[in-house]
C-alpha cells in the first residue's frame, strides 16, 4: 500500500500550504519559493515542492532576473521537474516580462533616459544574446515606435545606420534612442559603440533626425550617452 511521504505539502499546517496561505494571507505575504512552489504544484516522493524551489532559487543565485534567462531544458535538469513543469514556469516568466512591458508602455513620452530605459528593459534586459533596437519619438518626445535592427552574439551585433534611419523616415520620426544590451552586465560602452553612435549622429543630420540617446541595457542597470556626455 502506498504511504504519501510525511515531508509533503498536504501534512503541513494549513497556514504554511503555498496556496492556502496565498488565500488567507494574500499574494504579498508568499516568498519567492512559495510563489514558484505554487508553479510546480508538487515535488517528489522526497522533497516538498517549496523545498524544490528553493534549489532552484539558488541555482540562480536567489535572483529573478538570473532565474527569467533559464530555458526548459535547464530546469528539466532538476529532479521532479518534468516537461510540463518546465513548460509553466517559463511561460510564467514570460508572462511577467509582458506584463512589465505593457506597464511601460503605458508611459510613452521620453524626457530622460530612466524614461527609455524603462521602456526597454523588458525586452533586453534577461537576453543571453545581443540585440540592437531603436525606440522612435515624435516631436512632443512621444514614443510613435520601437523596432529590433539587429540580433547578433554574446558579445556584439551589427547595426546598419541604413537599416536605422529607413525606418525612422517610414515612421516620421524626429528623434530616436538607441538601445542595445550587453548579456555580460558590463555596462561601459566599447569603442565600436562609441564609433557607431558617431555615424549615427551624423546621418541624422543630414535627414534631420537627431539621436536623442544611445542607451546600454543590462540587468545591473544601464548607461546613457547623453547623460555621461558621450552625444
Amino acid at each position: 500500500m502506498y504511504v504519501m511521504p510525511v515531508n509533503t505539502i498536504k501534512h503541513w499546517a494549513e497556514e504554511d500550504r503555498p496556496r492556502e496561505k496565498l488565500m488567507l494571507r494574500g499574494k504579498h505575504n508568499l516568498s519567492d519559493a512559495e510563489l514558484l512552489a505554487i508553479l510546480l504544484g508538487s515535488g517528489s516522493r522526497d522533497e516538498s515542492a517549496v523545498s524544490l524551489a528553493q534549489r532552484i532559487l539558488k541555482e540562480a543565485n536567489n535572483n529573478l532576473q538570473e532565474l527569467g534567462r533559464r530555458t526548459i531544458h535547464d530546469f528539466q535538469r532538476f529532479k521532479g521537474v518534468g516537461e510540463a513543469k518546465a513548460i509553466t514556469i517559463v511561460a510564467a516568466i514570460e508572462l511577467s516580462r509582458r506584463r512589465e512591458l505593457t506597464a511601460a508602455l503605458e508611459r510613452p513620452k521620453i524626457i530622460k533616459s530612466q524614461d527609455a530605459y524603462e521602456l526597454i528593459a523588458p525586452t533586453l534586459a534577461d537576453l543571453s544574446h545581443e540585440e540592437f533596437w531603436v525606440l522612435l519619438m515624435n516631436r512632443q518626445s512621444m514614443l510613435i515606435h520601437r523596432q529590433k535592427i539587429s540580433t547578433g552574439g554574446v558579445a556584439s551585433t551589427i547595426a546598419d545606420p541604413r537599416m536605422v534611419f529607413r525606418c525612422a523616415v517610414e515612421k516620421l520620426a524626429s528623434s530616436i534612442v538607441l538601445c542595445h544590451n550587453h548579456p555580460s552586465g558590463i555596462l561601459h560602452p566599447s569603442q565600436s559603440d562609441i564609433e557607431l553612435t558617431r555615424k549615427m549622429i551624423e546621418a541624422g543630420k543630414a535627414l534631420e533626425i537627431t539621436i536623442y540617446d544611445h542607451i546600454i541595457i543590462s540587468d545591473r542597470g544601464f548607461f546613457s550617452f547623453s547623460d555621461n556626455g558621450l552625444l
